[in-house]
């Protein structure tokens, strides 16, 4: 690969001029296709096969108008006083007109739920009232059937009396007894007449008895449902809530905006709009005013670093092309896909990263190499088939990572990784042609004019002597102690999506979050919607009681607010409630109440409950991702390790590497959660609310870190390497490779957590946390690790870290990772010994 790397380099040179237009060209085709068949991005992420996802498509099926996305809009008066009638009048007419907006399903007008409720409470109280009167009237009636029954038992005894006077008398008594007889049949009209009406009495008592049921049942829910509704107290706030007919996942960013600008447009004098994260959560912005002082932040150190304004803007320049290029041809498929909004991004900060650092490679090694005196052109190709490949295998190692993510089984994740990837790769293309083709046009013209007055000196260069093995064994108990500790945090790590709190201070949906909290309590912001599946359904005469039976179940849950029955399937199989947790959606009580929710018995045997909303979701979504991380861990580590044991042809080498990025991963995910999750240092960084980790982003870490983690993995030892098979001791070969390759590598960490830390002041909070976390990430696998605890641990080791079994060693290719074999057709002084190859170094 060096040979090839080095005609591709001198190529480059002498042909700069093809290959800057070529990357021209292509650059130009990227941005045209962006602009040409680009798309929205989104803000959701989807996870199929989760157990909300069952309940939405269940929804979907049975209650299509429930399963659609909602969104809320927060209406608010300027002094805080009740809205007066106009204001009403107009907010009402902008929820109606609303409907009418394409992917709106539904739109609830707040005064005019409320005056619903209303007509219910009322209506409630006018049953009560006219229960109480009509039992009044029924007892009454009763009273005078009682007193007419009492009468006719009298009138009867003394009929009785006659009859038997009439009898006695015989004869005499026969006129007696058919007057009698015509007495009894008249008793008896009497009696049938009173029996009638009792019939007709108790049919109206069983009437009146079970209309009293059903008011009980309704005064039940309506009472559970208290806490649910859409006018503040004081009449200062109102919610229009709208529903959609897309689910929340695939609801799409044109369908929000039209419902922004539908209420924007038309504002209500006196009141403020503002919307929930639900509709308004914007797509962060790809590159701002924090990239743009991290991009100077990066200058700085490669003017320091290379000592000439012309060599630092090289891999600034190259690392542009490579971004616009990588990040605009992902973009462009965005009409085709859905991307999260942080994927470019993310393309953004790899492919600046390492687009800086893989062309400083190359441009080091030839600075150094045209002060040794090496022609131009042959400088550029040396540099390009030596540094060039540890670039290519340090790329190789980032996409590996990157493109494992896709085996995660998590479609955004598979994506990011892919772009990512994708912006990797373009960057050492670019690396390993344009940055060569560019020194070609510079020339010599790369060094200072005091610099190039030094050509060809022999330079100096002072004793390399091994550490100490003291030093070395402090250096790896302090390192491994520090990780340990700085990694505490991360045992209490909760997993979640960010929610309305941790948006800008000063963004609609902050103010519509913290509008509800405060109006309506926490748990407005996040409603859950639980599902009861009723196994052949429900009677229609018992439906009501069903819900209330269902409504009390769920009420008697701790941290539950409020329940309320909203949608029943056309077959009474299933019923949808809206529950009101105590607290918000990213909550712990919350994500315990859904679970809690989850795991009840069948009521009665044959009603299961299920739960949806952004609370289960979010909780879903991060368990899916905290499941796959392992395995995906293990699967990157694995190829990681196949790769560096054929680089280094050692086993202990990559173990090394792979023990220490552990370390550092872990102290990263403690770092995150104490400044995220604790808030300890938040304010440091304009962080205003705290909340769970970013859910997926532990397993975007693993790929990214690791794969920049072997990138300097990669330029120490194998200098080190290097060194050793050019005939110094191993221990002495630690020395001389760190000291080779520190300079470079220190500036190499320093650019990317500068690039890196830029975008932890982003306004978007998926950003920052992503931002922060591979800036520390780096910071600590680079400065502490890397240069560290692995130079330590190489020391001790000794000549045992390249120890690799003979039976391997013979079928391994060799890679020949530093061009070794390219030095012996080309020898010139050696960057890391500082002699010129006599012999084949052995391997």
């Amino acid at each position: 690969m060096a040979s090839a790397l080095y005609r591709l380099g001198l190529f480059s040179a002498r042909r700069a001029w093809l290959v800057i237009i070529s990357w021209l060209v292509v650059l130009g085709i990227s941005v045209g296709a962006f602009l040409a068949l680009a798309g929205s991005l989104s803000n959701s992420f989807d996870i199929p096969g989760t157990a909300s996802g069952a309940v939405t498509d269940q929804l979907a099926e049975k209650l299509p108008d429930t399963a659609g996305g909602t969104g809320t809009v927060v209406y608010r008066t300027d002094d805080g006083t009740p809205f007066t009638e106009q204001q009403k009048q107009e907010i009402s007419e902008l929820a109606e007109s609303a409907a009418d907006i394409d992917g709106v399903a539904a739109v609830v007008d707040p005064f005019g739920a409320e005056q619903q409720r209303a007509e219910q409470q009322q209506q409630l109280a006018s049953g009560e009232a006219e229960i109480a009167a009509g039992r009044a009237q029924l007892d009454a009636g009763q009273a005078q059937l009682d007193a007419g029954a009492q009468q006719l038992t009298q009138a009867q005894q003394q009929v009785d009396a006659a009859r038997a006077q009439a009898e006695a008398a015989g004869q005499a008594g026969a006129a007696m007894l058919q007057q009698i007889e015509a007495q009894q049949a008249q008793l008896d009209a009497q009696k049938a007449a009173i029996a009638e009406q009792q019939a007709t009495l108790d049919a109206s008592r069983a009437e009146l008895e079970a209309g009293v049921e059903s008011l009980e049942l309704g005064t039940k829910l309506l009472s559970l449902a208290d806490g649910i509704g859409t006018v503040s107290q004081d009449g200062s706030t109102a919610i229009v809530n709208v529903s959609f007919v897309d689910p929340r996942l695939e609801l799409s960013e044109e369908t929000k905006q039209a419902v922004i600008d539908h209420f924007e447009e038309t504002p209500v004098d006196g009141a403020e709009v503002s919307f929930g994260t639900d509709i308004a959560q914007g797509v962060p912005q790809i590159f701002g005013i924090g990239e743009v002082i991290g991009l100077l932040f990066a200058a700085v150190v490669l003017i320091v670093m290379l000592g000439s304004l012309v060599a630092a803007s090289l891999p600034i320049v190259t690392a542009l092309v490579g971004v616009g290029v990588g990040v605009t041809a992902s973009l462009a498929f965005s009409g085709v896909v859905d991307m999260a909004s942080v994927t470019p991004v993310l393309g953004v900060m790899l492919g600046l990263a390492v687009g800086i650092d893989y062309s400083l490679f190359i441009v080091n090694r030839h600075r150094k190499q045209l002060l040794a005196g090496v022609p131009t052109r042959e400088s550029i190709g040396l540099a390009t088939g030596t540094s060039g490949t540890a670039v290519v295998f340090a790329g190789a190692t980032v996409v590996v990572a990157l493109l494992a993510l896709n085996v995660t089984g998590v479609p955004f994740l598979g994506l990011m990784g892919t772009v990512g990837a994708v912006c990797v790769a373009v960057a050492v293309l670019i690396a390993i042609t344009l940055a060569p083709a560019i020194l070609g046009l510079v020339g010599e013209r790369l060094l200072r004019r005091k610099t190039r007055a030094t050509i060809g000196k022999p330079v100096v260069e002072k004793e390399v002597r091994p550490m100490s093995t003291v030093r070395s064994i402090i250096t790896v108990l302090a390192s491994i102690i520090v990780l340990l500790i700085i990694a505490i945090p991360a045992l209490s790590m909760r997993l979640g999506l960010p929610d309305g709190s941790s948006e800008p201070a000063d963004s609609t949906s902050y103010r519509a979050f913290q509008t509800v909290e405060e109006e309506f309590g926490a748990g407005a912001n996040g409603p859950m919607l639980v599902t009861a599946t009723v196994d052949g359904g429900v009677d229609d005469d018992d439906l009501l009681a069903t819900q209330v039976q269902i409504a009390e179940t769920l009420a008697d849950l701790d941290d539950v607010v409020a329940v309320a029955p909203i949608a029943t399937s056309d077959d009474n199989t299933l019923l949808a409630f809206q529950v009101l947790p105590a607290e918000g959606p990213n909550s712990e009580s919350t994500e315990e109440l859904v679970q809690e929710i989850r795991a009840l018995p069948a009521i009665d045997d044959n009603i299961t409950l299920g739960v949806a909303g952004q609370a289960a979701i979010n909780i879903d979504i991060s368990q899916s991702l905290n499941d796959v991380l392992p395995s995906y861990l293990a699967v990157v580590v694995g190829l990681s390790l196949l790769i560096m044991i054929v680089v280094f042809r050692s086993l202990l080498v990559p173990l090394i590497a792979t023990g220490g990025f552990v370390l550092s991963l872990f102290a990263t995910y403690g770092l995150i959660v104490a400044v995220f999750q604790f808030g300890w240092g938040a304010s440091l960084i304009g962080i205003h609310s705290t909340g769970p980790i970013l859910s997926f982003l532990p397993v975007i870490l693993v790929g990214i870190l690791f794969g920049l983690a072997m990138d300097y993995q990669l330029f120490l030892a194998s200098g080190m390497r290097e060194a050793y098979v050019h005939g110094s001791n191993a221990r002495l070969a630690v020395a001389q490779g760190f000291r080779a390759g520190r300079s470079v590598v220190t500036a190499a960490a320093l650019i990317m957590i500068a690039v890196f830390g830029g975008f932890i002041f982003s306004e978007s909070t998926i950003i920052r946390s992503i931002g922060f976390g591979l800036a520390f990430g780096v910071l600590l696998d680079a400065f502490v690790v890397r240069m560290l605890l692995m130079p330590a641990l190489m020391h001790l080791l000794g000549k045992s870290a390249w120890w690799l079994p003979r039976w391997l060693d013979k079928i391994l290719p060799n890679v020949d990772i530093e061009g070794a074999a390219l030095e012996r057709d080309h020898p010139v002084p050696h960057p890391v010994t500082g002699s010129v190859p006599a012999v084949a170094p052995r391997q």
